[in-house]
């Protein structure tokens, strides 16, 4: 993980203490942008993203991805088609989660609670709370 998302997480924790749960976790690699491919990429991004000094951290995905080939997991719209419109694929948060499901390592039942979870710390989803089956259904992704 960029170490722009690891600050904003830091910064958001603050404010809502599950999210240092996330920064607890210990399969989460920190990532400093410091070599100079990853300077030029975060730079490159951040004419695209940042405004107002804000959305560093979906600049640091799509840098890192770049430079490491790997995927950008990111659910923000603009990062995502400007992820896209310079060649790095993109996952975001729910296709993640589909995944674990259809590799049996998540149930329906846990992703749904933890989408409403997601719902009630304003995190935006395509659909309301208790909506998760219905959506992944109705999309055919389950």
């Amino acid at each position: 993980m960029p170490d722009v998302v690891i600050d904003e997480l830091t910064a958001g924790a603050e404010r809502d203490v599950s999210i240092q749960a996330v920064l607890d976790a210990d399969w989460i690699e920190r990532r400093e942008l410091v070599q100079p491919e990853e300077i030029i990429a975060f730079t490159k991004f951040s004419k695209f993203l940042v405004r107002d000094g804000r959305n560093r951290g979906e600049t640091g995905v799509p840098a890192l991805a770049c430079t490491v080939g790997g995927i950008a997991i990111v659910d923000d719209n603009v990062a995502r088609r400007v992820a896209r419109e310079h060649g790095i694929p993109v996952r975001g948060t729910l296709g993640l989660l589909v995944d674990a499901i259809r590799d049996e390592l998540l149930t329906v039942a846990l992703v749904s609670v933890l989408a409403d979870d997601l719902l009630a710390s304003q995190y935006r989803l395509p659909f309301g709370r208790g909506g998760f089956a219905g959506w992944a259904g109705d999309n055919g992704l389950l």
